[in-house]
């Protein structure tokens, strides 16, 4: 017996729509979810543009330009709007601690339009994009999307007795994205040059945009308000993924940038008290839940637990990086 989607005939916005996220997700509602109407809210119009080749013909897809520090803008995009994805953010860590405040008019005070407008629109439900960089944050780039997710988390307060609920999924790097090291280090390889290694020992946790799509689709359905969701996903070494796009390739070691850590973290030793284990993920349960959150099912992690890319019990090895590059045609 098929599952219903939680998206069917509902009108969903996803802002930062023209991002790597937001392009898989557009495709994969519309040919498997059967939505009634996609808005796309972005600032860029090259990339709307872009879009509008491929999805311009399809009467459920709404390209909409403005920037989510504009609250007005906002508020006229989401009118009759049913879920928000919420992607937009700035995420360059060496950008942000050159231009602080520009990260924080984006990731901190835009996300807070986004509640606002949300709750006034009458928004059903409301899912934010995070990343590892939020958890004990070490850079300004996660310093202001940790601050955001406390913001989407506490917006329960006042946002669920008007009938709109909140939630966060976080998750780490995604194979395949705008940025992704992958064709840099092709490039690289090509020249016959080393590969440029920040750090020979360091780690990171491995996603698929399909995956990370997925994953917030099903927050949806799960979400009562108040969940930071986190997949249970492969670390890899970055060695590792040096090799599988480069065999035997050289590489130098060039030494960790500002900002940047050794290995990443998702959920942190002081969150964990509030965290329980559920099949392919972990949930945090929020600090202080005066809308009357209930926890849902699940087994308590251990005492003393963090989930971090180095100390993960789930490993992508070589070949493994390579049969997923090759899945997914990079």
């Amino acid at each position: 017996m098929s599952i219903e989607s939680p998206l069917k005939d509902l009108n969903i916005l996803v802002t930062g729509g023209t991002g790597s996220f937001g392009k898989e997700f557009l495709h994969t509602v519309l040919t498997q979810h059967s939505p009634r109407r996609v808005v796309i809210f972005s600032r860029d119009e090259l990339k709307q543009y872009e879009m509008r080749q491929i999805w311009g013909d399809d009467d459920r897809v709404r390209f909409f330009l403005g920037d989510i520090r504009d609250a007005d803008r906002l508020k006229l995009a989401l009118h009759g709007v049913d879920f928000v994805v919420h992607a937009a953010a700035l995420k360059q860590v060496d950008t942000a601690e050159y231009n602080p405040m520009e990260y924080i008019k984006t990731n901190v005070l835009g996300s807070e339009n986004v509640i606002r407008m949300s709750v006034e629109a009458g928004v059903k439900k409301v899912v934010a994009l995070s990343t590892d960089k939020a958890s004990s944050p070490v850079n300004l780039y996660g310093a202001t999307k940790l601050t955001a997710d406390k913001l989407f988390i506490s917006s329960n307060n006042y946002g669920k007795s008007r009938g709109t609920t909140f939630s966060v999924v976080r998750y780490g790097n995604v194979m395949g994205s705008r940025g992704s090291v992958i064709p840099f280090f092709r490039a690289i390889a090509a020249k016959g040059e080393p590969l440029p290694i920040t750090d020979l020992r360091m780690t990171r946790f491995w996603i698929t945009l399909p995956q990370a799509v997925d994953f917030v689709i099903q927050s949806f359905t799960d979400m009562t308000g108040g969940e930071l969701y986190v997949p249970r996903i492969p670390s890899m070494k970055v060695t590792d993924l040096a090799e599988a796009i480069a065999p035997g390739a050289d590489m130098i070691e060039i030494g960790v940038r500002p900002g940047e850590k050794l290995h990443e973290e998702m959920i942190s030793t002081e969150d964990s008290r509030r965290t329980i284990m559920q099949e392919g993920r972990y949930v945090v349960l929020p600090t202080l839940a005066e809308w009357g959150f209930t926890d849902p099912e699940g087994e308590q992690v251990p005492d003393g637990f963090s989930y971090s890319s180095n100390t993960n019990d789930l490993w992508l090895s070589v070949e493994g990086i390579r049969e997923l590059m090759a899945q997914l045609e990079l």
